[in-house]
């Protein structure tokens, strides 16, 4: 079996304001399970980055171990990548952007990657409010391993073998916006439409951007009794609302009824517009969000669509006064003030 992408495609594919077509946003085959969720967040992540023009050098791909973390090698193949060690992803992922903070840090991960061997990583790169995109491929299993649950099992949900979980599952989404994500989104991997907007928003937002998705294992988690499942997941979708993300180039119109809308501008003067859909939620306010979050898991429905956003805020760049220029260009005259100045600092300390 050959794991390479055949390289032939339409010669009149549409092209984006750089030129490139979205066959240069593509990675590798996949060798992940056909039908595989994740699969599908690859293709939106290569139709985002397509869609906004991003040049593929300027993006960092990072990961730790698991199906999920595996995908990175399935998109953008032009891009800068990373493969850490298990839950390990988001100290690297700081160590390199405090080294070039020039780039877009794309994070991928998965329900065991964050939520159990990497959450105390997690935690603190959220707290910090690193400046990246943290999507994690949520299927409540452990695909490389025969499909234990995972922390993000439901309790009560029945796993392919017949066992019935009986722990509390950790709600990531909730738990990124308690501990001060600054951009929260949670989505469906078979809802293309709903995620490349979130996507693309994210890539745009100055601090940590957190979105859950949830992907169906389609070989150990699919099955009736799941509720990480594509059957039970299309049932039980609410929708906070639509979603687009609108350039700072484009004209922003607008066809929705008063009361309706949203507009989130954010700090590089792009918008995010909201048609909503929950009239009793607002996305700029941390404590409705999370009311609107609890209410939807209190009747048993997967609440979808961007959660929360805050753009009054500072990111870890910010926070810690580093300079502008990315560390890694820094030479040694810059770095170096001389003896003379070092004789000062020695004077001043006596």
């Amino acid at each position: 079996m050959s794991y390479i992408r055949p390289q032939f495609r339409h010669p009149n594919l549409p092209k984006n304001s750089l030129g490139y077509t979205s066959k240069d946003y593509e990675g590798g085959l996949s060798t992940l399970c056909a039908g595989c969720g994740h699969d599908s967040i690859s293709a939106a992540i290569v139709q985002a980055c397509f869609e906004m023009s991003i040049e593929p050098h300027r993006l960092a791909k990072m990961s730790g171990i698991g199906c999920s973390s595996k995908t990175p090698a399935y998109f953008l193949g032009n891009s800068h990548g990373f493969n850490s060690v298990h839950g390990r992803m988001p100290s690297v992922a700081t160590g390199a952007n405090l080294a070039n903070r020039d780039l877009i840090y794309f994070g991928v991960s998965g329900d065991g990657d964050t939520a159990s061997i990497g959450m105390g990583q997690f935690v603190h790169a959220v707290r910090r409010n690193l400046n990246m995109v943290y999507i994690v491929m949520n299927n409540g299993c452990y695909g490389l391993t025969k499909g234990q649950d995972s922390a993000t099992a439901d309790e009560g949900s029945k796993s392919k073998a017949g066992s019935v979980n009986p722990f509390q599952a950790i709600d990531l989404a909730s738990l990124a916006m308690e501990l001060g994500a600054t951009y929260v989104a949670q989505s469906f991997s078979g809802d293309k439409k709903q995620l490349t907007p979130l996507i693309k928003a994210a890539m745009h937002h100055q601090g940590f951007a957190f979105i859950n998705v949830i992907s169906p294992c389609v070989t150990f988690n699919n099955n009736v009794g799941s509720t990480k499942s594509y059957d039970y997941v299309r049932e039980h979708v609410e929708a906070t609302g639509t979603v687009d993300f609108v350039p700072m180039a484009e004209e922003i119109k607008a066809s929705y009824t008063e009361g309706n809308k949203a507009l989130v501008k954010m700090h590089d003067g792009s918008y995010l517009e909201l048609h909503k859909l929950a009239t009793d939620w607002n996305p700029q306010d941390r404590i409705s969000a999370s009311m609107a979050l609890q209410q939807a898991r209190a009747k048993g429905e997967i609440l979808t669509g961007l959660l929360y956003v805050n753009t009054d805020y500072h990111e870890l760049h910010e926070t810690l006064g580093t300079t502008l220029t990315p560390l890694n260009e820094l030479t040694e005259k810059d770095l170096c003030p001389g003896a003379e100045a070092l004789s000062d600092i020695n004077a001043g300390l006596r």
